[in-house]
């Protein structure tokens, strides 16, 4: 029964990859966005592309962003790679059974990470080549997470667990996974209720949060209470970090700024509504989103607010002294980046997939039936790299025609 699985879903990825084309064509006649629209933003096409998927039954369900890899998952389990600056199709792959719960991708700058069901995927991210394959303990309720040495995720019964890498490795190595997959597992460590958020390690501590309202801090090495830090409420929304400092939503309507290794709060702000959407830190910038109560621009360092729109609902990227962001018709809204002044708006209500982008200066969205669409700014070939520049490729130098033509050896040439 698996080799049949295995055998229909080969022939269905091969057979969507055959009629792509086509298909692409005919749904991309209307909602790409025109020239002369995404001019008007200061904004022009990267690219565009499709997904792999079958359009009669399956949904886009994640689209998840790293430096130079965006991923695509469906409701059927096929993952489809672009290169997130050129748009070529890198892979499609179908992992777990059809219609499994699955959390959306996580990378570092050589695997992508996947959960679906209660299995974890490492694929390569240029081939989509299984790496290892890793059956988990307990029903997963966040996605996973990765530092240098250990992979981390929660569960539905408040429990995170830590498998080492380098054990993983090894046990891929020696041809022992899934079934020896608990060998690699370092510790397990058990809050009150379910873990809401994927755990955030340093490679020295890891915190994470809890629908029993607690934040808990432990040592990343042998699970050791590092410190706790209650609320009053739930927390729902992901934990984020910036630098040394977490920034944490509770449901009590107060977001927290507290140092990751101590767990002393530096500010908080008080919003009036519960936050459940991801807080989003980009250099000396941080938005916050609570429920039906538009999005705050705030100094991450003090809390202090710089601007407030109360019709925006998600924030999408940065782009230079610009934000983009969405606003609750569906519309793709630009703002100024220091005072929150809107720019312009652009319809784009079929694109209804969209996450934040807080590793370059590129816009992704994608519609439900798989169209995605990379905008950016006008005459802006290169990217920025936002969270880690030092992973930016080294880009060419390239030396003005005029600089050549006024130098001493072209000068002596042209007396000649």
């Amino acid at each position: 029964m698996k080799s049949f699985l295995r055998l229909f879903s080969v022939g269905l990825l091969l057979a969507l990859a055959h009629s792509l084309p086509a298909f692409a064509q005919l749904k991309t006649d209307s909602p790409l966005p025109t020239h002369q629209e995404l001019n008007r933003l200061g904004l022009e096409r990267g690219w565009w592309g499709h997904a792999i998927l079958n359009p009669s039954r399956d949904k886009i369900k994640h689209m998840s962003i790293d430096e130079d890899t965006i991923y695509m998952q469906a409701t059927s389990g096929v993952t489809t790679a672009f290169d997130s600056e050129s748009g070529q199709q890198l892979w499609a792959v179908h992992l777990g059974r059809f219609d499994e719960p699955s959390f959306p991708a996580v990378s570092n700058e050589n695997q992508a990470l996947i959960v679906v069901g209660s299995t974890m995927y490492a694929l390569e991210k240029r081939t989509g080549k299984t790496v290892w394959t890793l059956i988990l303990t307990g029903q997963p309720s966040t996605g996973p997470s990765l530092d240098d040495k250990h992979v981390y995720f929660g569960t539905l019964d408040g429990s995170v667990y830590a498998y080492s890498l380098r054990k993983i490795r090894q046990l891929y190595e020696e041809r022992r996974l899934p079934q020896w997959s608990m060998e690699a597992q370092v510790w397990k460590y058990k809050a009150g209720k379910e873990i809401t958020s994927p755990p955030i390690s340093t490679g020295r501590v890891v915190n994470f949060g809890s629908s029993d309202g607690i934040l808990y801090s432990v040592n990343a090495l042998d699970r050791k209470t590092i410190f706790q830090l209650e609320t009053d409420k739930p927390i729902i929304a992901p934990l984020t970090r910036l630098d040394n400092t977490m920034f944490m939503a509770s449901e009590d309507f107060t977001f927290y700024a507290l140092n990751m290794f101590s767990g002393r709060v530096k500010w908080e702000f008080t919003s009036g509504l519960p936050i459940r959407k991801t807080p989003w830190a980009i250099d000396n910038t941080l938005f916050l989103l609570p429920d039906r109560g538009g999005m705050y621009c705030l100094d991450p360092e003090t809390g202090a607010r710089r601007w407030w729109k109360p019709d925006l609902t998600n924030f999408i990227a940065i782009l230079g002294n610009t934000v983009a962001a969405s606003d609750g018709n569906g519309n793709l809204v630009m703002v100024s980046r220091d005072k929150g002044e809107t720019i312009g708006s652009l319809p784009l209500r079929r694109y209804t997939v969209r996450t934040g982008n807080d590793r370059t200066d590129r816009i992704f969205m994608a519609t439900e039936s798989g169209i995605v669409i990379c905008l950016r700014q006008s005459g802006h070939a290169y990217p920025v790299f936002h969270r880690f520049p030092d992973r930016l490729p080294l880009l060419p130098e390239i030396t003005p025609d005029d600089e050549e033509s006024s130098s001493p050896e072209a000068e002596a040439n042209s007396t000649e």
